[in-house]
């Protein structure tokens, strides 16, 4: 028997709360809008609408691995970041709308530079943060690196689809040692790095834990260890009056702040997310 648009939402819904899914209305909204290429809140103007027998079972599959609590942006390949479509898969951490905080600094640091700023996104992922800061600074030179030859394709197909691809330079590589020498030196260097401790990967949500990269989660036995490293090699790296500005996890700004400020760095701000929990810190390099 047929459904219409409006049952088919309320039997998915239905199905997902029963898995734990969080917002089931709205996920089987998003996945039916996808299905049927369709704006989410045209689907409210066709309710009455009867899914075709195919529709009908392509749904069911999608529910189906949203129900084994693979991210909707899996299923549907991609998300939206800075209003830039970004395509997605297990090779690369899912942006999160908190990192947006982070682009949006990052772009408005270099565009108060003078004549071509250079920024470097350390850990590039899907390439999100190096796409927001060359579209909205057209003038900066960016360059982008990642340990990840896998997540490294994505991000230059994501460059690539957001006509991007001539403006931002890829490395692949382990840490700093992926840039050419003689190393450049930058204006900015921009981060997302792995900030989970090791034995709470596993307490992690399901979307997160089973199908973001491991590599992008784990940050050794407190959440730290990449920190320690940005804070040890990254001043080298930066021009005189360089900046640095990392994302990093719940509760972790004092712990951050101090090993920047052993180091020797000075910490300029702590800013709070959209959510008014600390997320970015902004860090300038002292010099002698």
């Amino acid at each position: 028997m047929r459904v219409t648009v409006l049952e088919a939402i309320q039997k998915s819904a239905e199905f997902l709360g029963k898995k734990n899914v969080e917002s089931p209305r709205l996920q089987t909204e998003l996945l039916l809008a996808h299905l049927l290429k369709m704006p989410r809140m045209k689907l409210y103007l066709n309710f009455d609408r009867q899914l075709t027998t195919a529709e009908t079972d392509a749904l069911r599959e999608l529910v189906k691995r949203r129900g084994l609590r693979e991210p909707l942006q899996h299923i549907v390949g991609s998300t939206s970041f800075c209003g830039f479509e970004i395509s997605v898969n297990r090779h690369a951490l899912i942006p999160r709308p908190e990192t947006e905080l982070l682009a949006e600094l990052g772009w408005q640091y270099l565009s108060s530079l003078a004549g071509n700023p250079t920024g470097l996104d350390f850990g590039t992922g899907t390439g999100c943060l190096a796409i927001a800061v060359a579209a909205k600074c057209p003038a900066a030179k960016v360059t982008a690196l990642d340990v990840s030859a896998e997540a490294l394709a994505l991000a230059k197909t994501n460059a690539a689809q957001n006509k991007l691809a001539g403006r931002i330079e890829f490395f692949h590589g382990n840490g700093f040692a992926a840039l050419p020498a003689p190393a450049p030196t930058f204006d900015l260097i921009l981060s997302n790095p792995p900030y989970v401790a090791s034995g709470e990967v596993e307490t992690l949500e399901p979307e997160v834990r089973d199908f973001d990269p491991r590599t992008a989660l784990d940050g050794g036995p407190d959440g730290l260890d990449f920190y320690r490293l940005l804070a040890r090699e990254a001043k080298a790296l930066l021009k005189p009056d360089g900046k640095i500005m990392l994302e990093f996890g719940d509760g972790q700004a004092g712990a951050i702040k101090e090993i920047f400020e052993r180091e020797n760095w000075i910490v300029e701000a702590v800013k709070d997310d959209y959510s008014q929990r600390a997320r970015i810190l902004v860090a300038r390099a002292s010099r002698p």
